[in-house]
């Protein structure tokens, strides 16, 4: 599988992430807790993007995070208020290339996945066809997570919000393809929006920021698990854990504006 995070606050270097906390995103590509039976570490690609003032900015490529040499440097040099990196354990069979892994990115948005779309590609040939053929034909990768993407990158497009567009995607794929574990995340680096489905993640949030992790990156108390079948919307000072088959939030905090950082 893949491990992921999303951040949305003041700005912070890059390395307050990647790198400087004990179970930092850089540790949990070789020494994750809860990989849930996908895989041992995640060496297969990762990436990071994060919004500037000059629009978003995405670094991905096909080897693991902790040989990159140019990286750390990088990362304790760039600050921003929105954030989303990824390391990925590719699924057998599927390639590994830089185009592979996520961020994936269209204007504001960066999207991620941590899972499996069960019975790869048959089982959701149905929802690929309703896609314009033209996105079908400029998939970043041939993979599941690239799809998924083009999915919800359909829905942003026709105008629908972040969570309508993470919810449907979920809801269509789910019933498509039984078995599938979609976490997703998605961010236009004021709003996060994670899903819930077969793997873990968790979230600590107060009234300045919001970190959503695949694991915890420390030891702070203030780490939240969002239970499975969930779909979290927060923005610093607000957040919501739906439910995916209702529309009532599970638990709803509202402790502030939304703040957008800059790079």
């Amino acid at each position: 599988m893949c491990r992921h995070l999303a951040y949305v606050g003041p700005p912070i270097p890059l390395s307050r992430l990647l790198f400087e906390p004990p179970h930092s995103l850089s540790h949990q590509s070789w020494a994750p807790h809860d990989m849930r039976g996908g895989g041992t570490i995640n060496a297969d690609g990762f990436g990071v993007g994060w919004h500037t003032t000059d629009g978003p900015v995405r670094y991905r490529r096909a080897g693991p995070l902790w040989s990159d040499p140019d990286l750390p440097a990088l990362a304790r040099s760039v600050r921003s208020g929105g954030v989303l990196a990824a390391v990925r354990s590719a699924t057998v069979d599927m390639p590994v290339t830089p185009f592979a892994a996520a961020p994936f990115n269209e204007g504001p948005w960066f999207f991620s996945h941590n899972g499996v779309v069960a019975g790869w590609p048959a089982s959701v040939e149905k929802a690929a066809a309703a896609l314009p053929l033209n996105d079908l034909l400029t998939l970043d990768a041939p993979t599941d997570s690239a799809l998924l993407w083009a999915l919800v990158r359909d829905q942003l497009r026709r105008g629908s919000g972040l969570f309508e567009a993470v919810a449907d995607t979920v809801s269509t794929v789910a019933a498509a393809a039984p078995g599938s574990r979609l976490n997703l995340l998605l961010t236009d680096g004021t709003t996060v929006v994670a899903s819930t489905v077969g793997h873990a993640l968790s979230v600590r949030a107060d009234e300045h920021s919001v970190l959503v992790s695949s694991e915890p990156l420390d030891a702070d108390p203030s780490w939240r698990p969002v239970p499975d079948g969930t779909i979290l919307v927060a923005t610093p000072g607000s957040l919501e854990q739906i439910p995916l088959s209702g529309s009532q939030p599970a638990r709803a905090i509202h402790a502030g504006p939304t703040t957008r950082g800059e790079a």
